[in-house]
């Protein structure tokens, strides 16, 4: 059930009781009048960029976080929890150069082989609609030598509100089912292939193609997603659908369109792989712990402003603001600033593997991974006795902030595919605290645009002062929460029980291909 946390006040809590706190008044002062928000935005987003895990950026970006905590008086490393495939962005340069020359909107892959400092030139090809993997098997040759178009055309470049708002009723469903229908037909000829979007480029290679040509829209003005590749030796590029569309379109009508491909990206062998852990030690009781908890990696289309840039200096900034306001917690607070959470919550999954003292005596952990609005949703998480935890600890909250925060219990045990999921697997309370979408799925999830412009400083503000009041809360109460698990819901679609999670051994050492 949804519960609107204004209602809570129904239940007999007074606003009175509300702002005479010292140190929430503190944390809200010192958030508004001396935040470091954006300063700590420029210096990760635009100073150091992406920090896609094995990258130099990545370390550049785990050095920086524990400059900062050192600078103000708070305790932090770098916790190796593995090792990963070490790469390194170069320069990524694609043109069109027949029938007309024209630079692509495209990039290369993440941990994309290098094309050697030289550009590599050669006609395109599109994957067919074959027969079946007998045909696939006797096309092959055909690649060699050519670079393979594995996506399909979009119909349209234009988000669906675009349609919705500009386009007849009629044009806007007449294209939303032709899309439909291309798109199960794609996945088809992938299918009759007897591959994988994921086996598909090694097959490519082994036959000889020169590289993997991709697009991955997301439905959103001018944005791709950026994966990685799937190949060794050869470049895999994603090329933005305007673009990619023009060569598709071109090859289509009989046109052979060449294209010149240049990645100078870095092979780094094996590299260490690092968690960053701040941490302000509990006076009363110091061995039990309460926990802030973001992802630091991201992929490298973008800067990884939304995902997870916001959810970190989110985290960050809280921790400051505790330290001055609330120096001597009762328990110890930890910050979680994990690594590969991108390829399977890598780093939080070692955390709890490595840490089993913490995640015994952890009171609470509260994670944020979706984007840069406002906090909009917290559940349970299965928790049977969460709801008079989270409701108690709310009522600290200012109302211009609680105000629009709605609450579901039991919630399901699920963590929403972040980090928190690694701690519940474990069977400790380990809360999503949910974000306002700002089209964070079409517009900044793992895409080329995913970068400082998009955030939204005012709404990240208020969930460092949530965040931080949250932590006090669980720091002072004298009550451990309760691991008691609820009955889980039964799924719609299978008339089961949802089950509790089981926690999945951390995979510690790459390469990824």
């Amino acid at each position: 059930m949804r519960i609107c946390l204004s209602l809570i006040f129904i239940l007999g809590l007074t606003i009175g009781a509300l702002g005479q706190d010292p140190i929430v008044s503190a944390i809200v002062k010192e958030a508004n009048e001396n935040s470091q928000l954006e300063k700590l935005a420029h210096e990760l987003f635009d100073g150091i960029g992406p920090r896609l895990v094995g990258t130099p950026q990545m370390q550049k970006a785990h050095d920086w976080a524990v400059s900062k905590y050192s600078g103000w008086s708070i305790t932090a490393r770098n916790e190796k929890w593995g090792e990963w495939k070490g790469w390194e962005r170069g320069v990524s340069h694609i043109d069109m150069i027949y029938p007309r020359v024209k630079t692509l909107e495209a990039t290369q892959l993440a941990w994309c082989p290098s094309t050697n400092g030289k550009g590599i030139v050669g006609e395109l090809v599109i994957l067919p609609d074959l027969a079946d993997s007998i045909a696939f098997q006797q096309w092959l040759p055909a690649v060699k030598g050519k670079f393979v178009m594995v996506s399909m055309p979009q119909p349209t470049g234009r988000p669906d509100y675009n349609w919705k708002e500009f386009g007849t009723p009629e044009s806007f469903e007449k294209m939303k089912a032709d899309r439909t229908a291309q798109t199960d037909a794609w996945a088809k000829r992938i299918e009759k292939t007897g591959k994988t979007n994921r086996t598909l480029p090694a097959a490519l290679e082994k036959a000889g193609a020169l590289g993997i040509v991709t697009s991955n829209w997301s439905r959103g003005f001018g944005v791709n997603k950026i994966f990685q590749a799937r190949t060794v030796k050869i470049p895999t590029i994603d090329v933005a659908l305007e673009d990619y569309g023009t060569l598709y379109r071109l090859n289509e009508s009989g046109v052979k369109p060449k294209i010149s491909v240049r990645t100078d990206s870095k092979d780094l062998g094996i590299v260490p792989a690092f968690n960053t852990i701040a941490e302000i030690k509990g006076t009363e009781k110091p061995d039990e712990y309460v926990m802030l908890s973001a992802h630091f990696d991201s992929w490298d289309g973008g800067t990884g402003a939304t995902d997870n840039g916001t959810g970190t200096i989110m985290m960050m900034e809280a921790l400051r603001i505790l330290k001055q306001v609330y120096p001597n917690p009762k328990r110890t607070i930890l910050v979680g600033h994990w690594g590969s959470e991108e390829q399977g919550l890598n780093g939080s999954r070692a955390f709890v593997e490595d840490h089993p003292e913490i995640v015994n005596n952890l009171q609470a952990l509260f994670n944020q991974d979706n984007g840069t609005g406002r906090i909009r949703e917290i559940q349970g998480q299965g928790f049977l006795n969460a709801y008079e935890v989270i409701q108690r600890y709310l009522t600290k909250v200012p109302e211009n902030i609680r105000t629009g925060i709605e609450t579901r219990f039991p919630g399901t045990p699920s963590g929403g595919g972040s980090d928190n999921a690694s701690f519940i697997a474990m069977g400790a309370p380990g809360f999503s605290l949910s974000a306002t979408s700002w089209s964070y799925g079409d517009y900044t999830w793992h895409t080329n645009r995913d970068t400082y412009d998009k955030v939204v400083f005012d709404d990240v503000r208020s969930n460092v002062i949530l965040a931080a009041i949250l932590v006090y809360q669980a720091c002072e109460d004298p009550v451990r929460v309760s691991r008691d698990k609820s009955i889980l819901p039964i799924d719609s679609k299978t008339g089961e029980r949802i089950k509790w999670p089981e926690q999945r051994k951390a995979t510690r050492k790459g390469p990824v291909n």
